[in-house]
């Protein structure tokens, strides 16, 4: 007779009875273990250990050798959900083929990143898709629906979307606090979450490291009150790195680490990524919360089971059902040519006056020239290259090696010491680079090796490539193209293949000496501390002699270690033996057409931890560019960077500009053939490039309508606006209709290619509100299509655009609304090439006045902010609002007093004065201090006002505003 399996073990019952009856097999302390991020496995039942947590942003992370796709900035600019569906659907199978050589490798994957890149100075602006939420959200649905596979029962992958929510700085990331209105969360920062959630391919979220609205987001009360009613799925939440702890330990959110912890859990973290490998401290924390009935065994199984249901979607139980068990596809054919169509759709043409394409002809040459000419730049969340292609490559190889003269541009440099010239010792580095935990490449281990000779000082100088990337910041490359860095011992060695980990140890600054000519000392950035030459080897030490630490603590600006006595390095004679300009005007002028190819290091000045502080091209490459240029007009700039610049200038003067993200494997043959006019571009910027660092809003100012941020609002003249991207060949729009059809809006036109090539157009579909009763954006996404079409053929296009979308969230009456009036769609090649427009008028009844005398107002609902910002209410839920600056006015508009008002209840904590002012009186209603900025007590005063006002209210001192409350006559 054939044993019956345990009945979690059975596929013929439903997934929901096969958990309940694995819940219930469990043990206390067998469920408590499972809510770390390193799960270990349960023998006695049969369960493998599990870990939550495998990065996939554009191919798969840290786990070695695999395809590296465009970073996610670049898959926002092709505008092609389509592509972006496979681009994720071979990233999954490559998770599959690494679980299969390897288990520890994770299938719940920690990507996309769905952010908006609402601020261009963000560090972390490769990893997000747009400024935009309609196309962040078109995006990220096409990719997770490729790494979740289309099987109804088992996912291929279980993606999780990062960072939830309004997180987009890196300054002060896990202690500042977003100051999110209420219309903004709705209309903007949710918004790229609750799509690709409603559309069914996402597992869960990760919570971000910021505070919104006072409130640490792994305590968030909207992870219930938003999130988990969007989807019928049990929705995992994982925390990131080291969240949990920082309640407590840089937050101070909480007193203690149960608390924190039992918190987090109550608000639906279900899975604890701190303290690595080590899931003791979480589970200590957990049980510690159970004994002091923070928590109880219930808020521990409904964690569990979300995380169980999430193991059963993967296959984990059923290896002979799971479609995706087998799956090896792996660095194919079909991965190889995805990388490369994935470039080159990311490419965006910015400007150009007829100089492109450029077409090969024998006896014609091309100078490539520039900092990142012969580079493929990886990110923090890269795969290991298999293939590598940089500009220089890729356009040897389509224009022909011998058409084309090459200068990278770097100053070469000798740096003198006491006892001669700082020298390299010649060295075989051609072995692996550590390896980590998971048996891969580990990117927090990359920081050097002790294996190789320090560098030392002698009679040989060596020539040392210098790259200043901005800031001060500086790169030194010995002749064999090995950089300069740091290792745990801190000698100096040439050792690294690229500047990288997760603290990078291969830039420094140079400091100029008072009192000595021309000389500087070398502080290491990594560690703060200063190189210094002594007898067995250059090293970087601490003014008392001593090693500093790897990452060296905490650091200013300008790299300084606070406290730090005085700087006690060698002193440096720097000779400049070539000018990076000189080499570059050399090779423009012996050409017939130059590319100068500009950007950043996706690890220097603009990442993870670090906010750019410009929109600026750093000097030295303005240099190149303008060097190359004069030696030969016939000059584009090239700039493939993490981020947009502020090119006003290379706009002015250069005859073609190009942009594209780091386009991984594939992008200097990408770029080439663009360059040749083998593909004609489509790319399309994902956000608004700034003419200079005074159009931007503050980094932290989180609030679009009131200081009118991204393309939504921005009423300046940017650079180039979002959704901007030109061709090789011409378009036209023709015969736009819109009508309304039950729930929906449907829109069609007919675009033409009146061009003489084949190209790819990029449709964008706007809409704005013709006469909104409320600030509205200028005008906003709706929907987007890329067509390919031959010269002279012709498509007609339709979009669907539900009513809904054409609503904002009402704060008088806490709902979303879509005003009656008239809706503008319109078509065109940008949110400023505006082709065709159709009007359509929408029916209905129109908001009422706020009805404050039977509502009251909550604080955070007002229509206009002057000098505040919003705080949490209590731990647990709501807002109130706090002064921030002297000048302060809260605004609500269009007040229904109804018959008359004749007091007025505050509800405030903190010390100082809440002042209402309707139709130029003023009430002073005083707040004195009471148990604690938690302690909101109802202070009254009389006030008259009658009939439909504005309402305007200022605080003084410390206040906290929770909510005002109104009493009519004889009440």
């Amino acid at each position: 007779m054939t044993e019956q399996p345990q009945p979690f073990r059975d596929p013929r019952l439903p997934f929901a009875e096969r958990i309940d009856d694995l819940l219930d097999r469990l043990t206390r302390d067998e469920r408590i273990a499972m809510l770390h991020q390193f799960a270990p496995a349960v023998d006695r039942l049969g369960l493998g250990a599990f870990r939550t947590g495998q990065e996939a942003l554009h191919g798969v992370a840290w786990m070695g050798p695999a395809t590296v796709f465009p970073q996610a900035v670049g898959i926002g600019a092709t505008w092609n959900a389509e592509l972006v569906r496979r681009v994720g659907e071979a990233v999954g199978n490559e998770v599959r083929a690494k679980r299969a050589e390897d288990e520890r490798v994770g299938l719940n994957v920690w990507a996309p990143t769905v952010n908006l890149l609402r601020h261009p100075l963000w560090g972390r602006n490769e990893e997000g898709y747009s400024e935009d939420a309609c196309l962040t959200s078109a995006i990220a649905v096409a990719y997770t629906r490729g790494l979740r596979g289309d099987h109804p029962h088992y996912w291929r992958t279980a993606p999780v979307l990062k960072h939830w929510l309004a997180h987009n700085n890196e300054t002060g990331r896990d202690t500042s606090s977003s100051s999110v209105r209420p219309r903004v969360l709705h209309e903007y920062d949710l918004k790229a979450f609750r799509d690709a959630v409603r559309a069914g391919a996402v597992a869960g979220v990760m919570p971000a490291y910021n505070l919104v609205n006072g409130r640490p987001n792994h305590v968030s009360p909207l992870l219930a009150q938003q999130l988990r009613t969007w989807s019928e799925r049990s929705l995992v939440v994982c925390s990131d790195a080291g969240a949990p702890s920082n309640l407590v330990d840089s937050e101070h959110y909480f007193d203690t680490h149960e608390e924190a912890t039992a918190a987090a859990l109550r608000a639906g973290v279900d899975s604890f990524t701190d303290h690595g490998q080590d899931s003791s401290v979480m589970t200590g924390r957990v049980r510690g919360a159970l004994e002091r009935a923070l928590i109880d065994e219930r808020d521990i199984d409904t964690a569990v089971r979300r995380l169980l249901e999430l193991r059963f979607s993967l296959g984990e139980f059923d290896p002979d059902l799971d479609p995706y068990a087998q799956a090896a596809d792996f660095d194919t054919a079909g991965h190889r040519a995805l990388a490369l169509e994935a470039a080159e759709q990311a490419v965006v043409l910015l400007k150009n006056d007829g100089l492109l394409p450029l077409e090969p002809a024998a006896g014609k040459t091309v100078a490539v020239v520039g900092l990142l000419a012969d580079a493929c730049k990886l990110d923090w969340y890269s795969g290991t290259l298999i293939h590598r292609s940089t500009p220089l490559d890729g356009i040897r190889e389509r224009f022909g090696a011998g058409n084309v003269v090459f200068a990278e541009g770097a100053d070469l440099v000798r740096l003198k010491c006491e006892d001669g010239w700082l020298q390299v010792p010649a060295t075989d580095t051609g072995q692996d680079a550590p390896r980590g935990t998971q048996g891969a490449l580990d990117p927090a281990l990359v920081r050097g090796r002790t294996d190789l000779p320090a560098l030392t000082c002698g009679d040989t100088p060596a020539e040392l490539a210098l790259v200043d990337w901005g800031n001060g910041v500086i790169t030194l490359r010995e002749p064999a193209g090995r950089y300069l860095s740091v290792a745990d011992d801190g000698y100096v060695r040439a050792s690294a293949d690229e500047p990288g980990g997760w603290i990078v140890q291969e830039t420094f600054r140079l400091e100029a000496v008072e009192g000595h000519a021309g000389g500087h000392r070398l502080l290491h950035v990594g560690t703060g501390g200063y190189v210094s030459v002594a007898a067995d080897g250059v090293k970087v030490a601490a003014p008392g002699g001593e090693v500093p630490a790897p990452g060296g603590g905490a650091r200013g600006q300008d790299g300084e270690v606070p406290g730090r006595p005085g700087p006690s390095g060698t002193v440096f004679g720097i000779e400049v033996t070539e000018r990076g300009e000189d080499a570059v005007a050399r090779a423009a002028a012996s050409a017939d057409a130059v590319i100068v190819v500009a950007g950043n290091d996706a690890h220097i000045n603009g990442r993870e931890t670090e906010d750019r502080t410009t929109l600026d091209l750093p000097a030295h490459q303005e240099r190149l560019w303008r060097a190359a240029h004069a030696a030969n007009p016939r000059t584009a700039l090239a700039v493939t960077s993490a981020y947009p610049y502020a090119l006003t200038d290379a706009a002015a003067t250069l005859p073609a500009l190009l942009w594209t993200a780091h386009g991984g494997q594939a992008a200097g043959t990408a770029l080439a053939r663009v360059l040749a006019g083998d593909v004609s571009p489509a790319g399309r910027l994902p956000q608004t490039w700034y003419a200079s660092d005074a159009e931007l809003p503050g980094l932290l100012d989180y609030d679009i309508i009131g200081s009118r941020q991204t393309y939504l609002y921005y009423r300046g003249a940017p650079l180039y606006p979002f959704g901007h991207g030109l061709s090789y060949s011409e378009f036209t729009y023709s015969a736009l209709t819109a009508g309304r059809t039950g729930d929906l809006v449907r829109v069609s036109l007919t675009v033409t290619n009146t061009g003489p090539v084949a190209a790819d157009e990029v449709v964008q579909l706007y809409v704005r509100a013709v006469a909104p009763s409320v600030l509205r954006p200028l005008r906003q996404l709706a929907g987007h299509r890329r067509l390919h079409l031959a010269p002279g053929a012709a498509e007609r296009v339709e979009f669907d655009v539900p009513v809904t979308e054409l609503g904002h969230w009402d704060v008088a009456h806490g709902r979303w609304t879509v005003e009656p009036g008239a809706y503008e769609f319109q078509a065109g090649a940008s949110s400023t090439d505006i082709r065709a427009v159709a009007v359509v008028t929408v029916q209905g009844e129109p908001s009422p006045p706020r009805p404050v005398l039977t509502r009251g107002l909550e604080a955070a609902d007002y229509d206009e902010q002057l000098g505040t910002a919003i705080v949490d209410r209590t731990k647990a839920d709501e807002d109130a609002v706090t002064p921030v600056a002297d000048r302060n006015e809260l605004l609500y508009r269009r007040c229904d007093f109804g018959t008359g008002a004749r007091g007025v209840t505050v509800s405030a904590s903190g010390r100082g004065a809440v002042r209402i002012t309707i139709d130029g009186t003023t009430v002073t209603v005083p707040v004195t201090a009471g148990g604690g900025p938690y302690d909101y007590r109802g202070r009254r005063a009389a006030i008259a006002a009658s009939g439909i006002r504005d309402l305007r209210v200022s605080l003084d001192g410390t206040v906290r505003l929770a909510r005002i409350a109104f009493t009519g006559e004889g009440e």
